[in-house]
């Protein structure tokens, strides 16, 4: 049967297109969205600028949609096959694959747009943010490590922060970089674990299927790791007790997801990977407390 006559038309087709984007689902939005933030507060040593937190949020919602366009385009002939995506728009055929390259292209542009109101070395970093963003849907196929492509995409608006900023992209920089790379990799391990045996009998590649029955081990190692360069950035930085409390927030919630995942199985993994919605905040909770109104810190250096 041709696919097409599965497609709604004028307005109806609309809800396909917000799944598609995933603008249904804000939980991507908010995990890009507080590292942004993070990078953009401690850049600022406090509140930044009105229009680049503009610019960042827009950036944020604009990249994050494109990046799940091309995800599901990457995969519109594995969706079907995997419980949670059977029925995505790509997937079923109720957008075209033409309609989601012009979506994506649309997408980018809009981001490249808002990134030009910002410096030229702001302009060169987002060059990397977008081919990040293009390649990781990819990366299941050749390798068991798609999840740090994700995190290196996840991550890239911390440098472009700073860049935005200060015009460099100092240490603290790479640290909050690396911590979120980490982080990133373990709450998308929680994600994989809800797909891993669908994974397994279609050969998509995960770290949930990497690392096998080590992995709540590795995940609590990635927490470990992120929660150590978190640390190590505020000491840089010289962040006030309400950081510390942010992060030990953070680590409290490590703790409930290691309950959540503690049996494998899919409902409470996926529940683990949403709970990191507090993680961030609690962590962008902190850091904008302590710059807040202007708290002494060290200078970025």
């Amino acid at each position: 049967m041709d696919r097409t006559l599965m497609r709604p038309t004028g307005l109806a087709r609309l809800p396909d297109f917000l799944r598609l984007t995933r603008l249904d689902r804000p939980i991507g939005t908010w995990l890009l969205m507080w590292p942004t933030l993070w990078a953009l507060w401690v850049a600022a040593q406090g509140l930044p600028e009105r229009r680049l937190l503009l610019i960042f949020l827009g950036g944020v919602y604009l990249m994050r949609a494109a990046g799940c366009v091309v995800n599901d385009y990457a995969d519109r002939h594995l969706d079907g096959h995997v419980k949670r995506t059977r029925d995505r728009p790509l997937a079923t055929g109720r957008i075209s694959e033409g309609e989601a390259q012009v979506l994506f292209a649309l997408l980018v542009a809009a981001a490249f747009v808002l990134v030009l109101f910002t410096n030229l070395f702001t302009v060169l970093l987002s060059i990397g943010g977008v081919i990040l963003a293009f390649i990781y849907p990819f990366m299941k196929r050749y390798t068991h490590l798609p999840q740090l492509f994700l995190g290196a995409a996840f991550s890239w608006a911390i440098p472009m922060a700073f860049g935005a900023v200060l015009g460099r992209v100092p240490l603290e920089a790479w640290l909050l970089f690396a911590a979120n790379v980490t982080w990133t990799v373990a709450y998308d391990t929680e994600y994989a674990m809800v797909d891993r045996d669908d994974d397994l009998r279609i050969g998509i590649k995960s770290t949930a299927v990497l690392f096998g029955g080590a992995d709540r081990f590795m995940i609590g190692l990635l927490q470990l790791v992120t929660l150590a360069l978190l640390a190590w950035a505020g000491t840089r930085l010289a962040l006030g007790g309400f950081f510390w409390l942010g992060l030990a927030g953070m680590a409290a919630t490590f703790v409930w997801q290691h309950h959540l995942i503690r049996e494998r199985e899919r409902e409470p993994c996926f529940r683990a990977f949403l709970n990191n919605y507090w993680s961030g905040l609690l962590v962008f909770a902190g850091v904008a407390l302590s710059l807040w109104p202007s708290a002494p810190v060290t200078p970025v250096s």
